[in-house]
């Protein structure tokens, strides 16, 4: 193992099972690190975990109700957490992702129960590393930007490091080129899609689909 692996970089091009490993450890102990996502760059941890929801809430300096994106491996874990009604609905987000779509669906009552809130954000990843942690952890994972409120998110692993390195307890990374657009963000609480924001996939291409 090198040097920089036994620290608090993790080169996930090095060893991606051993990174994923490391990084469902520290998901299960209540940690939070940061890791490369189909996005940008994203802090992670257990939502369930008050402590973690509050934690990265205060490393970004942002309101602890505001809700995070949470990543699923596939649609048979989404549909543990959230309660999709409609069949088009249904067969929307099977024909959406993996991509970095996310989309705002009601939580079923358990799950509501224990984030305290009626609805989370969702996305099914497009990423080697992440669909490998989300099937290890078998649950959803926090994906919010790493910023603090109202500032630029950071998409380097030397300036992450450099903000907020030692609030985390790892910065997962990798040398494949990192991409500077955000998810586009749709809300399915309706009827029908409502777009909340675009991002690195144009609402118009994924309506055509709807």
């Amino acid at each position: 193992m090198s040097e920089e692996r036994k620290g608090k970089f993790i080169f996930i091009d090095e060893d991606i099972n051993s990174a994923v490993k490391l990084a469902s450890d520290i998901f299960r102990n209540n940690g939070v690190f940061a890791y490369p996502t189909d996005t940008i760059y994203g802090l992670g941890g257990n939502p369930f975990s008050r402590e973690v929801a509050s934690r990265i809430a205060g490393i970004k300096e942002r309101d602890e109700k505001k809700r995070f994106i949470l990543l699923v491996d596939d649609l048979t874990t989404l549909f543990r957490y959230a309660a999709v009604e409609l069949d088009k609905h249904y067969d929307f987000l099977h024909k959406i992702w993996p991509n970095p779509i996310s989309i705002i669906l009601n939580l079923n009552g358990e799950s509501a129960r224990l984030l305290g809130q009626t609805t989370a954000a969702f996305r099914i990843p497009h990423h080697k590393f992440c669909k490998m942690l989300l099937s290890e952890i078998d649950r959803p994972l926090i994906s919010t930007s790493i910023n603090k409120a109202g500032r630029e998110a950071l998409n380097e692993r030397d300036l992450i490091s450099y903000e907020f390195g030692s609030e985390l307890d790892a910065i997962f990374y990798t040398e494949k080129k990192a991409v500077t657009k955000s998810s586009t963000l749709i809300d399915l609480t309706g009827n029908s899609p409502e777009l909340l924001r675009e991002g690195a996939v144009k609402f118009k291409d994924i309506m055509e689909v709807y």
